[in-house]
């Protein structure tokens, strides 16, 4: 898991390097058909990069993007409306029947499909009509590390040419650096904090949320502790109730509209006595979790999961687990 999440900005600078024209005609076909429904379909951790890609498409694009629940088609044989829909699935395999059948499905009433997968000869590959290889290479750990960073990126991609957006294109291109230098910043300072929580809060907002998902997941499954991700705001209401003297808060607060409710937050939680990690920008006051600035505060998020894998699988260790294979888990799960 280690050795793969640091393969990372190896893989982004790969992938870069490729589908440039691709990425450029899938994004000339969106602005010339402007499908005015957009579903994302995936599980795990490449859902996590799926909201990803929504709330920028959402953000910059004005598009409501919605989750497809897939079971409406593998299950409930819903006749789901095609016309002006577009479609983005998300996986590092592919091989997942609930994945492939709804992407066969939309292509067949001829809508927009799309998807972003390790495995470009997989089932899911030949189902859809644009495949945007992720170019991660082989990844044997059961945790995703470098395919979810490499699905992060492809999303961002296909904003940058759906917008026709030079500045953010510029920004991706400067990323691989930027993941070199967030994969060495040591967040080791969180693993004796861990070390004995049975539970734990990870916050985000807006563009981070998505990598709280993920962390919280990669907590589950590596470190075994019951890890919940909630947006900064939705936590003030139910949740909150369970936030007490000792209790831990990993809090991403990256660059961007949320910041600033999110130190508040952080702020807040450590005056009625949460044990608060806070990861933002250097500098910040309360800040021990440094994030690496990118060219671009979208693209904060990337950087921000970089420098947090290492840190769960240290954690793992440190709790007596392997990261590499965590119980119960596959590298490929098949569901329909």
């Amino acid at each position: 898991m280690l050795l793969e999440a640091r393969e990372a900005p190896a893989c982004v600078a790969r992938q870069l390097a490729h589908d440039a024209l691709a990425y450029d005609d899938f994004g000339e076909l969106l602005r010339s058909e402007s499908p005015q429904s957009l579903l994302t379909i995936a599980r795990g951790s490449s859902d996590h990069a799926a909201h990803y890609a929504a709330y920028l498409i959402m953000a910059r694009l004005g598009r409501l993007v919605t989750s497809l629940p897939m079971s409406l088609v593998t299950l409930y044989q819903s006749q789901i409306a095609c016309k002006s829909l577009a479609c983005f699935a998300f996986s590092q395999s592919g091989q997942s029947p609930d994945l492939v059948e709804p992407t066969r499905y939309f292509r067949k009433c001829e809508a927009i499909t799309a998807c972003f997968v390790n495995a470009a000869e997989s089932p899911l590959a030949q189902a859809a009509q644009w495949v945007f290889p992720l170019h991660a290479g082989r990844e044997q750990s059961v945790a995703a590390t470098k395919s979810f960073i490499a699905q992060l990126v492809a999303g961002a991609r296909v904003v940058a040419a759906w917008q026709g957006n030079d500045d953010l294109s510029r920004a991706l291109h400067a990323l691989p650096d930027v993941l070199s230098r967030a994969a060495t910043i040591d967040w080791s300072l969180a693993v004796p904090q861990l070390m004995d929580a049975e539970r734990l809060f990870v916050i985000g907002r807006g563009l981070g949320l998505p990598v709280a998902q993920e962390a919280a997941l990669k907590f589950k499954e590596t470190c075994g502790i019951q890890a919940e991700a909630f947006s900064g705001a939705e936590v003030q209401h139910g949740p909150m109730a369970l936030i007490d003297e000792g209790y831990p808060l990993l809090i991403f607060a990256p660059r961007g509209p949320a910041q600033a409710g999110l130190l508040a937050l952080a702020a807040a939680m450590r005056e009625r006595g949460a044990n608060v990690l806070l990861a933002a920008p250097e500098g910040t006051p309360g800040s021990m979790l440094p994030i690496c600035a990118t060219a671009s505060e979208d693209l904060d998020a990337i950087s921000m999961v970089q420098s947090f894998y290492p840190l769960v699988e240290a954690l793992s260790r440190a709790r007596g687990f392997d990261p590499d294979r965590p119980p119960h888990l596959n590298k490929v799960t098949r569901t329909s």
